[in-house]
């Protein structure tokens, strides 16, 4: 097979570490030659996004530019399909994808496709200030007729913590705020609750969570793995 996974990572380093790592799990491999080929681009000078979305026209035109130029390096190192291991990028992606001949797999329409094969109504959406305010998952779920909660003020701002304190610091994570957060979820009537944020994918590799939650991220890694004609490990969406 001649297909070849671009990963067009940074956003941040570690959640493109462990997007790798849920790609290799995930993939029914018993010998080198039966994964997925791979090429990685972790550009960690890409500037952040959320501070992009919630800024100028020239700061998101900036993360447009180098999102589209990491694209086109890919594209030109011959990979067939490319994964972004970043919620929030996705705010640019569609557009991307207009200049490059090769498709983006898009993690947002992909889980809300699993939530809908699930019957889940009323997820709660865990992102960043930068992914919930753009609507990208709202708009997506809605779609499919699933209704996209979003945390209360205060458990917003212990999802920003956990994401940017936490895990992009390069700590484990505050259990404490993840189960206030929870809280806040159950206490609109969620029935379910979706990792919008590939920190959060992170985090919920280092402290299990439980079927509640849909990791936006593993269904990627699902996903990347099936358009490079491989065969699933198992199916745990």
């Amino acid at each position: 097979m001649n297909d070849r996974l671009g990963v067009l990572g940074g956003m941040g380093p570690q959640a493109t570490n462990t997007f790798y790592q849920l790609v290799i799990d995930r993939t029914d491999a018993r010998t080198d030659q039966e994964h997925v080929n791979a090429l990685i681009l972790s550009d960690c000078q890409m500037p952040d996004r959320t501070a992009a979305i919630l800024g100028t026209a020239e700061e998101q035109e900036a993360v447009f530019q180098r999102l589209l130029a990491d694209a086109r390096l890919l594209e030109g190192a011959g990979c067939t399909v490319l994964a972004v291991p970043c919620n929030t990028s996705h705010f640019f992606l569609d557009r991307v994808q207009e200049h490059i001949g090769v498709p983006i797999l898009n993690m947002i329409r992909e889980t809300a496709a699993a939530l809908k094969r699930q019957g889940r109504t009323r997820p709660g959406i865990l992102a960043t200030d930068g992914t919930i305010r753009s609507g990208l998952y709202q708009k997506e779920f809605a779609a499919l007729g699933i209704t996209a909660v979003t945390p209360s003020p205060e458990a917003q701002k212990l999802v920003m913590s956990l994401i940017y304190d936490d895990v992009k610091a390069g700590r484990d994570g505050d259990p404490q705020k993840f189960d206030a957060i929870h809280q806040d979820l159950l206490s609109q009537g969620c029935d379910s609750g979706v990792l919008a944020c590939t920190e959060l994918s992170v985090f919920a590799v280092r402290r299990r969570l439980p079927p509640f939650y849909t990791d936006a991220m593993s269904v990627l890694a699902e996903r990347a793995v099936l358009a490079c004609r491989r065969p699933l490990r198992d199916i745990f969406i």
